[in-house]
């Protein structure tokens, strides 16, 4: 629905035209489902089928499991000085929820709306995160490749929970486009929530 007009000049064509819609999953594992649809249609319906098995089931153990009883925020540093912050019921933040995390800042204020993040004033990230147990960058707006250059962007990061214990992380450009690896990063999530960050991560990379 980005650009409506490609799509009418397609269907005047006589091209049939499906609208993609995972990207208006809350959950995670909903937007991994739609993998079945794709399945049926280029006709590989027990393959999609087998695949969305598999994934879920090594996520069992985790998805079972109590809380890691720690708080992960996940943010971005925009051109224009503000922090932008996914919403608490965006997917980002239940990936982390489902990871055994606790998603800070719980409320972002303002109305709700179809938009997945929303722009926080430094200040007003700095009280909501400043004492989260892990900080996670997200790499499609302020990549990062050092905790120097995060400290650089603002001296006030120096005094996050996160920054002084050195759990700051940043993710990998293909966060956002692998919707069928979703499980694997819910597994990354959880192996830095739960401490386990020692171990072979795919999505994540600490700075």
């Amino acid at each position: 629905y980005h650009s409506p007009e490609t799509k009418e000049q397609l269907e005047a064509l006589g091209i049939p035209v499906l609208v993609e819609r995972s990207s208006y999953e809350s959950h995670p594992l909903g937007r991994m489902e739609w993998i079945k649809l794709y399945g049926l249609l280029v006709g590989k319906q027990a393959e999609a089928e087998a695949f969305f098995t598999e994934q879920t089931a090594a996520l069992a153990d985790i998805l079972s499991g109590e809380s890691t009883g720690r708080t992960a925020a996940f943010f971005a540093l925009s051109p224009n000085g503000y922090v932008s912050v996914r919403r608490p019921g965006d997917y980002i933040s239940r990936m982390i929820a489902l990871a055994g995390g606790t998603y800070v800042p719980a409320e972002t204020g303002g109305a709700e709306d179809a938009q997945s993040s929303v722009n926080l004033q430094l200040e007003a990230f700095y009280a909501a995160a400043k004492d989260a147990d892990v900080l996670i960058c997200n790499p499609n707006i302020s990549p990062m490749d050092s905790l120097a250059q995060l400290l650089a962007e603002n001296e006030l990061f120096a005094d996050f929970k996160a920054v002084r214990a050195g759990e700051v992380w940043c993710a990998g450009q293909n966060l956002f486009q692998e919707t069928t690896a979703l499980g694997g990063m819910i597994a990354d999530f959880h192996a830095v929530l739960a401490g386990n960050a020692a171990e072979q991560l795919t999505y994540l990379y600490k700075l």
